[in-house]
C-alpha cells in the first residue's frame, strides 16, 4: 500500500457563522422567551487515539476526534491510530470526511452483522474480523465484530462487541517501534494476528467440551442429544468466523507484492495465515467429531430403547405364563367344586343320593375331569 507523505488539510466553515437569507438579510436575533434545558451529554465512543511519528514513537494522545485530526495534519508524515467501541453516525460520519472514506463501507460499520471480508475504496482498506472468546463460566463462544479502516497515514477500528483486547496490540507494537515505524499496514498484520491468536483458547475450549460430551454419549445421559446440538452450533458460528479470514489473508497476500508491502510484513502474513490453517482444520475435526457423536448417541438410544422393549416383552412372556399356570389350576379346581357344588344342594329327587355307588362314583367323576385337566394343560405347557 503506497503511503503518501502529506494529505491536504480542508477548510472547515467556522463554528457559529451567520448564514443570510435568500434575500441577503441577516436573521434578525430573537431573545429567548424561557432558559433551554442543557443538551444530554453524548456517551463518546473513543478508547484510545494516538499520532505517532516516522520512526514508530507516539507523538501524543488524544480524548477527541478533533485533537487527533489536527495533530495528524500539523506534521505530514506521521499516522494515526484511532480506536472506537459502537460508534454513531456522527462519529463516523466525522471520520468518513476527515479520511474520504467510502460510505459503503461507513454504512457496514454503522450496521454492523458484516461477514469477514476485505475490501478496498481507492487507498483505503476496509476489513471485517470476526473475533471469539471463550467463557469458561457458561461453557459458551461469544462472538465480537471488528472492523478496521487502513489509509495511508492512519488505522481506524471499529468494535461491535467485548474482544479483542486492542490495548494490548497496541501496547506491544509501541514497544517494538521497529514494527510500527513500517506503517499502518504492520498494525493491520498485528490486528489480524492477535484476533486469529485468541482462536487457541477457543479451540481448547471447545475440545475440552468434545471430550466431555464423548463421556457422556457413552455414559447414557438422556441430555446430551441437546448438548451435542448447541455445541454444533457454535462450532459451525466458528467456522463462518474462520473460513472466511482465510481468504482475507489470501487477498492481503496477493496485494502485498502489488502495493509494496516489505518482506518481513509478508513473512509475517504467511505466519497469521498458517496459524488459521492450523484453527481451520480443528474446527473440520470439530464437526466432524460432533456429526460422528450424534449419529452414535443415536445408535445406542436406539439399543437403549430395543433393550427396554425386549426387557418388557421378556415381562409380558413372563407374565403370560404365570397367567396360564394359574388358569390351568383355577380349572382343574372348578371341575371338581362344580360337581360337590350340585351334589351339595340335597334335593330329594335326587337318584344319585340313594344309590349306594353314588358317593364313590362322584368322587371318580372329580377325579377323572381334575386329571383329564391336568393332562390337556400338561400337554399345552401351561402347566
Amino acid at each position: 500500500m503506497a503511503v503518501p507523505t502529506s494529505r491536504p488539510v480542508r477548510p472547515r466553515p467556522l463554528l457559529g457563522a451567520l448564514r443570510p437569507r435568500r434575500n441577503g438579510a441577516l436573521p434578525a436575533v430573537v431573545p429567548d422567551v424561557a432558559p433551554r434545558p442543557a443538551p444530554a451529554t453524548r456517551r463518546s465512543a473513543m478508547v484510545a487515539a494516538a499520532v505517532y511519528d516516522d520512526d514508530g514513537t507516539r507523538r501524543a494522545s488524544f480524548s477527541r476526534l478533533a485533537d487527533t485530526f489536527r495533530a495528524l495534519r500539523s506534521q505530514p508524515g506521521g499516522m494515526a491510530w484511532i480506536g472506537l467501541e459502537r460508534p454513531d453516525e456522527e462519529e463516523l460520519a466525522t471520520l468518513a470526511r476527515e479520511f474520504d472514506l467510502h460510505p459503503l463501507a461507513i454504512e457496514d460499520a454503522i450496521q454492523a452483522h458484516q461477514r469477514p471480508k476485505i475490501e478496498r475504496y481507492g487507498d483505503t482498506l476496509f476489513v471485517v474480523l470476526h473475533a471469539a472468546r471463550y467463557l469458561d463460566s457458561i461453557e459458551e463462544v461469544e462472538f465480537s465484530e471488528l472492523h478496521v479502516f487502513v489509509g495511508p497515514d492512519f488505522v481506524v477500528t471499529v468494535r461491535h462487541g467485548d474482544s479483542p483486547d486492542l490495548s494490548s496490540v497496541r501496547a506491544r507494537l509501541e514497544a517494538e517501534t521497529d514494527m510500527l515505524a513500517r506503517g499502518p499496514e504492520a498494525v493491520l498484520y498485528a490486528i489480524l494476528d492477535r484476533v486469529v491468536d485468541d482462536y487457541a483458547p477457543v479451540v481448547s475450549g471447545l475440545d475440552y467440551d468434545i471430550d466431555q460430551i464423548e463421556s457422556e454419549v457413552f455414559g447414557g445421559d438422556p441430555a446430551v442429544s441437546r448438548r451435542i446440538y448447541e455445541l454444533s452450533r457454535e462450532v459451525v458460528d466458528f467456522q463462518r468466523a474462520v473460513r472466511p479470514l482465510q481468504s482475507v489473508c489470501q487477498s492481503l497476500a496477493k496485494g502485498a507484492e502489488k502495493y509494496g508491502v516489505e518482506e518481513d510484513l509478508q513473512a509475517y502474513l504467511r505466519d497469521v495465515a498458517d496459524h488459521l490453517t492450523e484453527v481451520g482444520e480443528s474446527v473440520e475435526s470439530f464437526r466432524a467429531a460432533l456429526r460422528d457423536m450424534l449419529t452414535v448417541n443415536a445408535t445406542l438410544v436406539a439399543q437403549r430403547q430395543n433393550e427396554e422393549m425386549k426387557h418388557l416383552t421378556e415381562v409380558s412372556l413372563r407374565q403370560g405364563e404365570e397367567v396360564k399356570k394359574i388358569s390351568g389350576w383355577a380349572a382343574i379346581l372348578f371341575a371338581p367344586s362344580l360337581v360337590g357344588a350340585v351334589y351339595g344342594m340335597n334335593f330329594d329327587h335326587m337318584p344319585e343320593l340313594h344309590w349306594v355307588w353314588g358317593y364313590p362314583a362322584a368322587l371318580l367323576a372329580m377325579l377323572s375331569v381334575s386329571v383329564g385337566l391336568f393332562g390337556v394343560f400338561r400337554w399345552k405347557k401351561w402347566i
